[in-house]
């Protein structure tokens, strides 16, 4: 039986799912599904939920063997769930933090932009969305989130221009909110999720549906319509 590709450990109010495919954290049907199955065990009325990857490696986006496969049916579905996951993670109703440490490209950025809180670890990883430097079209719910989450001044050159940036200039563009250095990162991200763990309930949860709302209703809104072509 193979390993399970993302792991939930619950240490008193702080839930964390860890990515680990044991490559580059790609976004497999078994990876979106191990996933889904750690957000159905982690608490919605208190702590927080951290989200992290391996070493060097947070994720590297959808599964590419699967997206060069030419099965059609196999490439809607794993896009379809993978966005539906995306989706959930955006709503879920206590403080996510990404603990990102190493890479994270496409699908990978697009989970960060999920978060409410992204710590990067320092080194030579890169950030950000490819897909017009691939040749892949970027569907209405995943642009829908990256706009939301993304400076203003990097809208264009983060979406249609394909940059790749270094995980420090990724501060700047809106992608992550803190860099630190790897022998301070565990520290940190505990520090940052013990304090986020305290926010009240239900107030956060309020809050946080209030604040996403608009973003929220157009992601669900156009998983509804690529649902409804699919059939």
């Amino acid at each position: 039986m193979d390993s399970p590709k993302a792991t939930l450990n619950v240490e008193g109010d702080i839930s964390t799912i860890t990515l680990n495919d044991g490559k580059a954290n790609v976004f497999s049907p078994a990876m979106i599904n191990d996933v889904n199955n750690c957000l159905d065990n982690v608490p919605t009325d208190s702590g927080c939920l951290v989200i992290r990857g391996t070493k060097g490696m947070f994720s590297a986006g959808f599964d590419l063997k699967i997206i060069g496969s030419g099965d059609l049916d196999a490439i809607k579905g794993m896009s379809k769930s993978g966005f539906q996951m995306l989706s959930r993670i955006l709503d879920f109703p206590r403080p996510v933090i990404a603990a990102c440490t190493g890479h994270g490209i496409a699908l990978g950025t697009f989970l960060l932009c999920c978060c409410d809180y992204r710590i990067g670890v320092k080194g030579e990883f890169m950030i950000g969305a490819n897909e017009m430097r691939t040749n892949m079209v970027i569907p209405t719910p995943i642009l829908e989130l990256i706009k939301f989450r993304v400076a203003q001044s990097h809208k264009y050159r983060a979406i249609l221009g394909g940059t790749m940036y270094p995980i420090d200039a990724a501060v700047e563009a809106g992608l992550i909110d803190e860099v630190v250095d790897e022998e301070s990162f565990e520290n940190k991200l505990q520090e940052k999720a013990q304090d986020l763990a305290t926010m009240g309930h239900p107030s956060y949860t309020i809050t946080k549906e209030l604040f996403i709302s608009d973003v929220s209703k157009k992601i669900k809104t156009a998983l509804e319509e690529i649902e409804s072509e699919a059939h």
